[in-house]
């Protein structure tokens, strides 16, 4: 893992460290290239798999995603076999640890409380002459949920992903998770049950995504998507937008952590590993004052990797991704935190509130040594489906409002319309609208 000193490496260097390529611009891993041009037959991108992926599931349903879940998942299913069965609920709680399971009510419970504080009202305010202006927040009638599966399960994705839909007042919450061996990970039926998701489909990848954006025989078309994914699933979601809204375009994990001198080395490493592990792409930065800090955290991530049963995915991320940087002051470690826009920014110094002032582009801000990032990810309430790759610069957390829709209400009296008529159909000559200006005239009682 590199440190790297502002002073010795220059400002505008470090900047550019620090700023992400696009998730489109992620080379695929060469084994996961040469495992695809053995499934397709030919050198593939991930933009030109995915392209393939969804144009065959909008023109042909059910037969593609077969297709595809067979070929990628190495599971074979018929259309009737994707929804999971009352009976696959009833295994998964006999399976389940009922401690993890009560941990997972727990988790819930407080991300449907934080949540519950955020929902928004609709309003209506009166204006002159008996005149009403307002607007109905509205949730989306059916939502789509993506929960990846791949090297590890995440029940967590499943509570901070349907919870916020189900306390928006959605009508209908689908879920799609790749199959492993052909099941899902109990715990993420258990935590799907417990957040109120309507139904689960054993779908993964790009043909799930395109299966909930234009429905197929057996799959119901969403008005959304949301959830995290892999670099085929994000694509998925971004050649798909605009025959349904998304989240956004999210990437690989990533954890920045503003320290001081006061800050504890072991804490900071541990945090730093805590988005290692996720996968080899994710990343973790520290920015500190301190040259001491930096090399003691260096030593001890180094030592607590060696304990980690995800030891080699971790080190091939700090390897990769890895930065320890030495700001001249804590206050140049803020703007460069700001320049990265991180998904997770972690505050290490001795009074952190005093900074978060500062803090412009983050996902989330976690505050002092005793809120590290995985109380967000599983526990305190906040939503953990954030930007990533510096999008935080414009994209917010999932929330409740993600999962509804503003509607305008105008209603006028003709006294009021007549006191104003005027100007509409002046503005409306202005742009060359004479119909626009008629329904205005039509109405207009001169005195």
């Amino acid at each position: 893992m590199q440190i790297v000193n502002v002073k010795d490496t220059g400002l505008i260097n470090v900047e550019r460290m620090l700023k992400k390529p696009a998730f489109d611009q992620v080379e695929l891993n060469p084994k996961i290239r040469e495992a695809n041009k053995k499934l397709f037959g030919r050198d593939m991108t991930a933009a030109e798999i995915v392209d393939m992926i969804v144009n065959e599931v909008r023109a042909e349903g059910d037969k593609a995603v077969i297709k595809y879940t067979k070929l990628i998942d190495r599971t074979e299913f018929t259309a009737d076999e994707f929804l999971v069965t009352e009976g696959e609920y009833e295994a998964a709680y006999e399976a389940a640890d009922p401690e993890i399971v009560e941990s997972l009510k727990r988790a819930a419970a407080n991300v449907r409380q934080y949540h519950q504080e955020q929902k928004p009202n609709s309003w209506m305010t009166y204006r002159g002459q008996g005149s009403l202006l307002g607007q109905s927040v509205i949730p989306l009638d059916r939502v789509g949920i993506y929960v990846p599966g791949g090297t590890a399960a995440y029940p967590s994705s499943v509570i901070m992903n349907a919870v916020p839909a189900a306390v928006a007042g959605v009508g209908e919450i689908i879920m799609m998770v790749p199959p492993k061996d052909g099941k899902i990970n109990p715990y993420v039926l258990v935590a799907a049950k417990e957040a109120g998701v309507s139904k689960i489909f054993k779908i993964g990848g790009a043909q799930a995504i395109a299966a909930m954006a234009f429905g197929t025989e057996t799959i119901p078309r969403v008005d959304k998507i949301t959830g995290p994914g892999n670099i085929f699933v994000t694509l998925a979601k971004k050649a798909v937008y605009g025959h349904c809204d998304i989240d956004m375009l999210a990437g690989p994990s990533e954890i920045l952590i503003v320290a001081d001198e006061t800050a504890d080395p072991a804490y900071t490493a541990a945090d730093m590993l805590s988005q290692a592990e996720h996968d080899m792409l994710a990343s973790s930065i520290v920015i500190t004052d301190s040259k001491t800090l930096a090399e003691k955290v260096a030593a001890e991530a180094e030592k607590q990797l060696q304990q980690l049963p995800r030891q080699e995915i971790a080190r091939a991320s700090l390897d990769k991704n890895g930065l320890i940087i030495v700001a001249e002051d804590i206050m140049q470690a803020i703007e460069l935190a700001n320049v990265s826009a991180p998904e997770h920014m972690e505050i290490l110094t001795k009074e952190p509130f005093q900074l978060l002032p500062y803090v412009r582009h983050a996902g989330a801000v976690f505050l002092g040594a005793y809120s590290p990032e995985p109380l967000g990810d599983y526990f305190a309430g906040p939503n953990h489906v954030l930007p990533t790759g510096g999008t935080a610069r414009y994209y917010s957390v999932l929330n409740v409002e993600t999962f509804m829709k503003r509607t305008s209400l105008i209603s006028y009296t003709q006294p009021e319309l007549n006191r104003v008529s005027d100007d509409i159909i002046r503005l409306a000559e202005a742009e060359g609208l004479q119909a626009h200006a008629n329904a205005i005239r039509i109405r207009k009682i001169e005195k």
